[in-house]
């Protein structure tokens, strides 16, 4: 049969632009249909916008820290609406140059929301476009739970384009995305409080990592609250008061849920081809990203594994390279992927969590740790501390998880996770000689170890 495309990618975020623009370099014939936005989450409502008011909300630091090294800031404003909407330009930047990819590879882009006909058909627009193999990368999307009130709250993809900057904010959630956003309110001037239904937040990180920003947080103006439930949410003219499980209230100009994000796989019609579905709605895929049905695939967060641009992307290489070379087939290793929270100060980690390394390894572990003041706040007096800790496997040596709380931890972790990759011992960071001064070098001259597991 002869199809109108070899590749039709649903969904022109990171992933499926990749994978769209890689396959068509192959020599395939592509088209990629966008709903919402050229470049999906990252680009739009995550990584850039958000790294972005991180930059925007430690500012208010360097101008107190200036004093400590002799200079005289005069007195400061924010202006919400210039950062809001220098953002937004940013964005739109980047959404063109995302068109700019895809057209100059040669990729048909359709805007209009696709859903599935059958196997091979794809709707859209009213028009019916035919195609070998599928491609689904929808991502995902920050969902609410349902409650009395939930309409009152909004979700990290508001926060990006607010109309004026709140002046008490609640932030509900205990994931990155929450502790990330608690850092910007409260760094841009908000009152802001964290409130968690669990005993500590950043559940799938190291408990040494967790411990530390549960320290750190408040020192930036944080509140914290764990172990709240949120109950209901009243909205009273422009407050919103929210009730807890225990009868406490709470006013707020804004809250924020930040409790999870669910794929977007409804209104695809995919029971119309019998696509099965996990129970968060992820689209099931194998270790080749295919799907249950042969000629449809699925790559990114509409997965539900690794919710990570970078994984994404790499997925879309795997894709394209075995879809369309004859190249030997190109699997992602999933182990030793770094990560960074941009809380403040960052989070940036690899490898295994001491728990999992426990659960692997018990009794063959020596922990290393260091905990200390930045050379810069010897000066400014800022009561800030940076965390760094390493696991290593005694019987070989090899450093099998590295975590880090300070300035900069994600460009830190990132070259670090090379030497991880590449299997590096203990004994080679040792012989590795630092760069001082920094805090980077701390890594290489961490001896004596904390203890043995």
């Amino acid at each position: 049969m002869q199809y109108d495309y070899d590749l039709y990618v649903i969904g022109a975020g990171s992933g499926g632009v990749r994978a769209a623009r890689i396959s068509a370099g192959y020599g395939a014939k592509v088209a990629v249909a966008e709903s919402t936005f050229l470049g999906g989450t990252c680009v739009n409502v995550g990584c850039v916008p958000k790294k972005l008011f991180v930059y925007g909300s430690h500012f208010h630091e360097e101008f107190e820290d200036a004093a400590g090294f002799g200079w005289t800031v005069d007195a400061k404003k924010f202006d919400w609406s210039v950062l809001r909407d220098n953002k937004t330009a940013e964005i739109e930047r980047l959404n063109d140059i995302y068109r700019g990819l895809l057209s100059s590879a040669g990729v048909d882009l359709h805007e209009g929301k696709a859903t599935f006909v059958d196997t091979h058909t794809i709707s859209l627009n009213g028009t019916q476009y035919t195609a070998e193999k599928i491609l689904i990368a929808t991502g995902g999307w920050a969902v609410v739970p349902e409650f009395p009130g939930n309409e009152h709250v909004i979700t990290s993809n508001e926060a990006f384009y607010l109309p004026s900057f709140p002046n008490k904010v609640v932030i509900v959630g205990g994931g990155y995305i929450a502790v990330e956003f608690a850092g910007i309110f409260a760094g841009l001037g908000a009152d802001t409080t964290l409130v968690y239904r669990g005993p500590l937040f950043l559940r799938n990180f190291d408990d040494s990592i967790r411990n530390f920003i549960k320290d750190e947080l408040p020192k930036k103006g944080v509140k914290l609250k764990f172990e709240t439930q949120v109950e209901a949410i009243e909205r009273q003219g422009d407050t919103r008061r929210l009730v807890f499980a225990d009868g406490n209230t709470m006013d707020a100009d804004l809250v924020l849920y930040a409790t999870g994000r669910k794929p977007n796989t409804a209104n695809l019609n995919l029971e119309s081809v019998g696509i099965e579905l996990g129970r968060n709605s992820e689209v099931l895929v194998n270790d080749e990203y295919q799907t249950n049905v042969p000629n449809i695939y699925a790559i990114g967060d509409v997965t539900d594994r690794i919710q990570l641009t970078p994984v994404a992307i790499e997925e879309g290489m795997c894709i394209a390279n075995d879809l369309f070379t004859d190249k030997p087939k190109k699997h992602m290793n999933y182990n030793n992927i770094p990560t960074a929270v941009f809380c403040q100060p960052n989070i940036g980690t690899v490898g295994l969590t001491e728990s999992q390394a426990l659960e692997q390894h018990a009794g063959d572990l020596v922990i290393f740790e260091s905990d200390f003041k930045p050379m810069k706040h010897t000066l400014s007096k800022r009561d800030e501390r940076t965390f760094m800790k390493m696991i290593v496997r005694r019987s070989d040596d090899v450093v099998i998880g590295i975590h880090m709380v300070g300035p900069d931890a994600g460009e830190i972790v990132q070259g670090l996770a090379v030497a991880m990759i590449a299997g590096a011992t203990k004994a080679q960071f040792d012989a590795t000689v630092g760069i001082h001064p920094t805090a980077a070098e701390e890594l290489v001259t961490m001896r004596e170890y904390s203890r043995e597991v």
